[in-house]
């Protein structure tokens, strides 16, 4: 591979790292790019590099918010009681004084609630998955999406104006809250959606703030984005070139930089401000994607 091959490589990491995050859709993103920036490798290397490519940018979340993720500990005492009874069988008994000594119980209930979330996009996608790619992966459809839930963030956000958020910490999340947020993560399996920007606009309007829902979508990501990778590792199976791997590798590396760039920024920003501007950013891009390929139509005739 010469140089602008791997520039090509970094380019894609980039719009990845910062695309998974903001609420404007990577998928659809590098969808769009490839219009212009493609790589020479095989349309099997580059379905699967699009989806693998994010694991540098969840490596991102895991680094960044490990202290709030990690279950474990190592502590000769608990903080304090995790069960509020010891139970007399000496078996539950011995359970629980494992549980309190090595995990921490309200981290183990949050990954259970992200599992939660996780399963309807999971019962939906998995069936679902070589028909979408099929079907959806285009760029009218992207372009309608990316439309949609332009006008969709304008409209909610315009409407929680006049809310107040009920629901501003990890805890406060409900496993009813947590299947609800999975409900709308389910939207995202159509390419142009944005899995963050989905999520978050199920988290805003069950009352979260827009702090907590970009936050959870993060976490979120995790078992979503290393499942879906996996798959497509399967599919495309591991007989990888040595150029491949480095294609992989760079990608990701680039990703996860430029990831943890995005997450603080898009954290920082959303203290002072709302997430209307993506909602615009949307919009816009929609119509020129529309204009553009229409117009390439259009010629082509």
């Amino acid at each position: 591979m010469d140089f602008f091959e791997w520039l090509k490589v970094v380019i894609l990491g980039i719009v990845e790292g910062v695309t998974e995050w903001l609420p404007i859709s990577s998928t659809g993103h590098l969808i769009l790019v490839d219009e212009f920036i493609k790589l020479n490798q095989s349309a099997a290397f580059m379905e699967m590099f699009n989806v693998v490519i994010q694991l540098g940018a969840i490596l991102a979340v895991v680094v960044l918010y490990f202290k709030k993720l990690w279950p474990f500990h190592r502590k000769r005492e608990p903080e304090r009681p995790v069960f509020s009874k010891i139970s007399d069988n000496k078996v539950m008994a011995g359970c629980q004084n494992f549980m309190s000594h090595y995990f921490y119980m309200d981290k183990i209930v949050l990954w259970l609630k992200i599992i939660v979330s996780c399963l309807p996009a999971m019962i939906i996608g998995l069936p679902l998955d070589d028909w979408m790619e099929a079907h959806l992966h285009n760029w009218y459809v992207v372009s309608l999406m990316l439309i949609i839930y332009g006008v969709a963030f304008i409209l909610i956000e315009n409407y929680n104006q006049r809310r107040t958020a009920t629901i501003k910490r990890l805890k406060q999340i409900t496993f009813k809250d947590a299947l609800i947020i999975g409900a709308f993560q389910v939207l995202s399996l159509i390419p142009g959606t944005s899995r963050s920007g989905a999520t978050i606009i199920g988290g805003i309007l069950i009352g979260t703030s827009r702090e907590l829902a970009a936050e959870y979508t993060f976490f979120l990501a995790i078992p979503v984005m290393f499942g879906a990778s996996f798959i497509k590792l399967i599919k495309f199976g591991l007989n990888f070139t040595g150029v491949e791997i480095a294609v992989l590798l760079v990608g990701m590396l680039v990703a996860f930089g430029v990831s943890i760039l995005a997450i603080k920024f898009l954290m920082g920003y959303i203290k002072k401000h709302d997430f209307k501007v993506f909602g615009w950013y949307r919009i816009v891009l929609g119509v020129l994607v529309i204009v553009y390929f229409g117009m390439k139509l259009l010629f082509a005739r």
